[in-house]
């Protein structure tokens, strides 16, 4: 695996992980494509590479593993407050449970380090990916819409 700097080359590969990251309890399916064009939605991924922008897209030879990505945003489900970006990340399906999404979040917390207090993030309790969030320093805060919960990494 090859770790590089999400930048705005990598917008469309933005879109792609940000849809597999939205994740619903299973029997869920996964949800359509069209709910990225929702605003609350759109807000985590569109015009990528403001300067606030951070992110790291996983590499596996010419294929896009995944990506950890995080931005200050003024609203969304995992806002704090104006000073702690909201973070998202994913892998395609092939590569979850092999432990590269340790190594990126990993990789992103420590490139946030100096730049910010904290870092937020939002999980659904049903979600495994829990359980790494807390490994890496996530603690949970409160419970926000939909039962989701809201957990801070303090940088």
């Amino acid at each position: 695996m090859k770790l590089v700097s999400l930048g705005s080359r990598h917008q469309q590969v933005l879109w792609d992980i940000l849809h597999v990251s939205l994740w619903d309890p299973p029997p869920a399916p996964m949800r359509p494509r069209e709910v990225l064009d929702l605003p609350g939605v759109a807000i985590y991924a569109a015009g990528w590479g403001r300067p606030t922008d951070v992110g790291v897209v996983a590499i596996d030879g010419e294929i896009v593993m995944g990506a950890c990505w995080s931005r200050l945003l003024q609203t969304g489900l995992g806002f704090v407050n104006e000073e702690t970006p909201q973070l998202g990340i994913a892998l395609f399906p092939e590569y979850q449970r092999k432990g590269w999404g340790t190594a990126l979040m990993m990789h992103q917390l420590e490139s946030l380090r100096g730049r910010f207090p904290a870092v937020a993030l939002t999980v659904h309790p049903q979600n495994q990916a829990r359980l790494l969030y807390e490994k890496c320093g996530f603690v949970v805060q409160r419970e926000v819409a939909r039962g989701y919960l809201l957990m801070l990494a303090k940088l």
